[in-house]
């Protein structure tokens, strides 16, 4: 069996109005944050039709989505995608603080994590929500 593009990367949605919080996450994640997964090809977006789109189109891994984002946050496009997207990929909202991590829940995200940016945290995160999916497993370590 040969393999695939996507065997060989895992597409990564990045979606924030800000172009800096959009580059913060991929120079926080690079090119392949773990060793066990693939490298990652990042789809930027900046509007909430192109996010729901491109979700909708499939081939996403994971959504990383900015809960300060406007005029559409990240958390209701979250909630949104989770209630219209069979097996919705994982989906994790960067929060404005801390404390704002219980909008996440309620936005059904996988993960949250806040800002500013800790590149380890995020990368942390990540690697724990795609190694479940890709291993079949729960993640260890």
């Amino acid at each position: 069996m040969s393999q695939t593009s996507s065997d060989q990367t895992l597409r990564v949605l990045v979606y924030s109005d800000d172009v800096t919080t959009r580059q913060q996450v991929i120079l926080a994640l690079g090119r392949r944050p773990h060793p066990e997964l693939p490298e990652f090809e990042y789809v930027e977006v900046a509007t909430e039709p192109v996010v729901i789109a491109t979700m909708d189109a499939g081939g996403i891994a994971l959504a990383i989505l900015d809960g300060e984002a406007v005029p559409a946050g990240g958390m209701g496009i979250a909630k949104q995608l989770k209630d219209e997207i069979f097996r919705c990929p994982p989906l994790l909202v960067l929060t404005g603080r801390p404390q704002d991590a219980w909008l996440a829940t309620w936005s059904r995200a996988d993960a949250a994590v806040s800002h500013p940016i800790d590149p380890i945290h995020l990368a942390e995160t990540v690697v724990g929500l795609l190694r479940p999916a890709r291993s079949g497993s729960v993640a260890t370590g």
